[in-house]
């Protein structure tokens, strides 16, 4: 590089960085104004007064101490014996209810895995002559929502109730905020935290409050460790590839778009993982998979947001005849781990995850929803087939594209059990070796449940020259106007140039797989924080 072009780079760098510093500053003191415009309600004005009030009786609303915990609730409850010595525990949690009876109280304590009953005295809290901690800190300045310690010792009532007698409370952190708390009067909920735009925004409320969430959320976590275990336990290495790149391959798709100040090129954010992993086959790994995050710069609706989670996996000296077989037996072992059955709910539908699943192909599936044969049909007729179905199709899109509609308009929203759509044209699989037996066809498949795409798989295109022609063809769409084409990916060319053995390779969505299994029918709720549209303030 010329002293000339370095000095312009250092100064562009420069101007890029003062105005990331202009920008901050700007972000800043506008977060200052609003912050010195915040009106607190009655709740928030009174909790931060008995705030001040703890402070002055010298107790720590927010000690740093460790808090010596060593129960939950859940295991307190299940592991109660009548006939046992009562039992000495320590839990911590928060104040969720309270019935204040004088100088005794019941108090329901919510901590990471369940509810417990507390049942707290002003003799045992205090035993001495000062009675302040009960009648002023416990009966006035605690609130619903705030964290305490309680030691004590776990006994049944005489409603049969498995409660821990408090002997010892401790302030552990004051809730400055007071919690959507349900009530009932005449069978009827009020104050319900129910309201999807809230509870995506304010996930961390929304999984103290209300039920069945946060049970969500653990099935997605075993899920993902049941995905991991079988993958490793099948002798495959999980990996990290670049989630900035410089090119976005591996799938049809428009990516996000950044800028590297100090590079000073522009990256995108990975639209899959598949060109890294499949570098890594090239190098000599037998299987190699990864479990991360992909970005898609499309819409958005009840099963898509644009930042996603995926496993793709890939594997030499396999196809997808043995990939179709692996996919079931994955697939049966998470649902069982999960659901403790092969089945799972969602909506008015029962998903049977045992194998072996159907198999069809893709254009036999469009002749059998629509009536139209379309293998051996140019671009232009099955552009007229298009009309026909009253589709709204435009001069982007190739041959691909318009099968791609047919299936996705007719056929894709009846696969309600797990099928397997196979034997895609060329046109729309621009990674994937074609048919060994089916000139004009590829051997990949899709796995279809609940009337969506759960999983995309090939029998991987290792032929150099093939492949550099099939980005030719994605780049002759691309100037037509597809904004989702390919780009060339020169080096992944000249990866498969020092050869790639024969392999099978797989991407199956996290979040789509957690809602089937959890029963949920939109992206959002097996998401903690779902992508939203700016707050704004009424």
């Amino acid at each position: 590089m010329s002293v000339d072009k370095l000095k312009i780079t250092n100064f562009a760098n420069d101007i890029a960085e003062l105005c990331f510093i202009w920008q901050k500053r700007l972000f800043i003191n506008h977060l200052e104004i609003e912050m010195s415009n915040i009106e607190l309600n009655d709740q928030e004005q009174y909790r931060r007064e008995s705030l001040k009030e703890l402070r002055a009786m010298g107790i720590d609303p927010y000690p740093a101490a460790m808090y010596p915990t060593n129960a939950f609730s859940v295991d307190i409850k299940a592991e109660f014996k009548d006939e046992d010595e009562p039992r000495k525990v320590c839990v911590a949690g928060r104040l969720m209810s309270r019935r204040i009876m004088g100088k005794a109280s019941f108090v329901e304590l919510q901590d990471s895995k369940g509810r417990i009953q507390i049942y707290v005295t002003r003799d045992d809290i205090c035993p001495g002559e000062d009675k302040e901690m009960y009648n002023k800190v416990f009966k006035k300045l605690l609130d619903i929502g705030d964290f305490i310690g309680i030691e004590g010792f776990v006994f049944r009532t005489q409603m049969g109730e498995i409660t821990i007698h408090a002997q010892k409370l401790t302030v552990l952190a004051k809730s400055l905020r007071p919690l959507p708390i349900v009530k009932y009067k005449d069978g009827v909920a009020y104050d319900k935290f129910d309201d999807p735009d809230s509870r995506y925004r304010q996930r961390y409320v929304d999984l103290v409050v209300n039920e069945g969430v946060k049970e969500t959320f653990l099935k997605r976590s075993k899920i993902i460790s049941t995905m991991r275990s079988v993958l490793d336990g099948a002798g495959y290495t999980e990996v990290e590839t670049p989630i900035l790149q410089s090119i976005p391959g591996g799938a049809s798709a428009r990516p996000f778009i950044t800028h590297h100040n100090s590079l000073d090129i522009d990256l995108y954010c990975r639209i899959a993982t598949e060109l890294y992993l499949k570098r890594l086959i090239v190098g000599g790994f037998e299987g190699v998979y990864e479990i991360g995050k992909n970005f898609r710069n499309e819409g958005m609706d009840r099963t898509h947001n644009p930042e996603f989670t995926c496993m793709e996996l890939y594997v030499q000296y396999k196809d997808y005849n043995w990939m179709m077989d692996f996919t079931e037996k994955l697939l049966e072992k998470i649902c069982f781990e999960v659901n403790g059955s092969y089945e799972a709910k969602i909506g008015d539908n029962t998903i049977n995850f045992k194998a072996p699943y159907k198999r069809i192909s893709i254009l036999d599936s469009i002749k059998e929803k629509t009536g139209y044969d379309l293998e051996g049909k140019s671009e232009d007729e099955i552009r007229e087939v298009c009309k026909a179905l009253k589709l709204d199709v435009d001069a982007s899109m190739g041959k691909g594209k318009l099968i791609d509609e047919i299936f996705g308009e007719f056929c894709e929203g009846t696969y309600i059990q797990p099928t397997f759509i196979i034997d895609y044209p060329v046109e729309m699989s621009p990674l994937t070796k074609a048919h060994r037996s089916k000139p004009g066809l590829t051997e990949r498949f899709e796995l279809m449940v609940n009337g969506k795409e759960l999983a995309n798989a090939y029998s991987e295109l290792n032929d150099p020259i093939d492949q550099y022609e099939r980005f030719q063809e994605q780049l002759r769409l691309s100037q037509k106007g597809d904004d989702e084409a390919m780009f060339i990916d020169q080096d992944f060319v000249r990866a498969l140039e020092y050869g790639m053995p024969p392999t099978s390779g797989i991407g199956i969505g996290i979040d789509r797989l957690t809602m089937l299994l959890t029963g949920q029918q939109a992206i959002q709720e097996v998401l903690f924080f779902p992508q939203m549209k700016p707050e704004t303030k009424d």
